[in-house]
């Protein structure tokens, strides 16, 4: 059985979504930010740093991920006849690797830094979070470029 911790808006769309194509068998596990469950003990045992998503497989045993591009990964390597990924050691897979690094670490941290600004600044402060806030859409728009 698969299981999908996740959050609304914690990036665990992609995972959700890639469960779902895949069309295997799976649960989904809400993890309650706003009462703090992502900082009870029994989710830091699946994700001792306290973030979503995670996902537990126990298909094969008993696995558990986080962080979304090792989830997605495992989930493709997993499901090879979904054609998801390249063949390995192909460089056409190289290339998915840097794309995907490159969304996970270039551009989710500027996407997270534009929608949610108010983590950026002291409490209360409006104009340093419409300062972040800006920089952001710039520093996107200059990765999309």
């Amino acid at each position: 059985m698969i299981e999908l911790y996740y959050f609304p808006s914690n990036a665990s769309f992609a995972p959700h979504v890639l469960l779902q194509e895949l069309g295997v068998p799976f649960q989904l596990r809400l993890v309650d930010r706003d009462r703090d469950e992502h900082k009870s003990p029994e989710f830091l045992k699946l994700n001792p740093n306290g973030l979503l998503p995670a996902l537990r497989d126990t298909r094969q045993g008993e696995l558990v991920l986080f962080e979304t591009a090792a989830i997605l990964l495992h989930l493709a390597d997993t499901h090879p006849e979904a054609g998801l990924m390249p063949p390995l050691g192909s460089a056409e897979r190289a290339h998915a690797y840097k794309w995907l690094m490159w969304l996970t670490n270039t551009l989710q941290p500027t996407v997270i830094t534009y929608y949610y600004p108010d983590r950026f600044v002291a409490p209360g402060n409006a104009a340093g979070s419409a300062e972040v806030k800006a920089q952001a859409q710039v520093r996107a728009a200059a990765q999309l470029d």
